[in-house]
């Protein structure tokens, strides 16, 4: 009888916590959402409120100030430097769980190093070596550094997938004649997507986010990410406040939508890529 009485109540303590987490995560995106559509004087006097008036027009105006051409640059620098970490990584990680040679692990310690390296560390040097090689203020700028900086997470995760993943299928390949690029293309990255959705999202969420770096190696408005943009426009939306909430909805739905489609791949790989390591 006590251990029912017990196990209901370790229930209903897991139900609250439940609660509490959802609503702290669904209230801030709530305000949000109906502040977007809200005149100054409702944003004061009605926080939480339903708008009195639905202003639709907040997110064509920010939309027309320069979300929209934020929005573009985020999109285009997120995803070449995702799939330049991709490609980069998952040969790397092949490499190493497939192949052995002498220095094999002091070069995953020497990758595995990178981690400890915070960006902020690195602006100056950075800051110097761009503009020597004359890509400070172009796209090149954010891509190369978010690229370095994301590799050693992305090798160490699907090196670990791969270290648990049986290599029947790749031995047998090779019995039948297939180059290690072969294997590599048809065999390893096809098996692998799950742990590659994982580092896709990941990579996605780090890129999309990234403020520090953007702001440090850029200059010129027009090349700017979301996250920089919006805080130019802070300025310039100085008294439309609506409007900018506005444009922080339209930077959080591609995120949103991208994590939503793939979550199911995400959980699958984060939980295989972390059995091993």
């Amino acid at each position: 009888m006590e251990k029912n009485i017990k196990s209901k109540i370790v229930h209903i303590l897991l139900w609250i916590m439940l609660i509490v987490l959802v609503l702290s995560i669904f209230l801030p995106f709530y305000w949000m959402i109906i502040s977007g559509f809200k005149e100054n004087k409702d944003l004061y006097s009605n926080s939480f409120g339903l708008p009195t008036v639905w202003k639709v027009e907040n997110y064509a105006t920010a939309w027309r100030v320069g979300v929209g051409r934020f929005i573009g640059n985020s999109v285009f620098v997120t995803l070449v430097s995702t799939i330049l970490t991709l490609a980069l990584s998952a040969a790397c990680a092949f490499g190493l769980s497939r192949f052995k040679f002498r220095g094999r692990e002091v070069l995953f310690m020497v990758i595995l190093a990178g981690l400890l390296l915070a960006p902020q560390v690195a602006l100056v040097p950075l800051y110097r070596i761009l503009s020597t090689m004359g890509i400070y203020n172009t796209y090149l700028a954010m891509i190369v550094p978010y690229v370095a900086f994301r590799i050693p997470f992305t090798v160490f995760l699907i090196r670990a997938y791969l270290l648990d993943f049986p290599k029947d299928i790749e031995e047998a390949a090779i019995i039948d004649g297939c180059s290690t690029f072969r294997i590599f293309l048809s065999i390893t990255l096809p098996v692998s997507k799950p742990v590659l959705a994982s580092a896709s999202l990941l990579a996605v969420m780090s890129f999309w986010n990234e403020f520090m770096m953007a702001m440090v190696f850029t200059s010129d408005n027009s090349i700017r990410t979301i996250p920089l943009g919006l805080a130019t426009l802070k300025g310039t939306l100085s008294t439309d406040w609506g409007a900018l909430i506005a444009g922080l909805v339209i930077a959080a739905i591609p995120v949103i939508i991208l994590f939503v489609a793939f979550q199911k791949q995400f959980v699958r790989g984060m939980t295989a890529g972390g059995v091993k390591g």
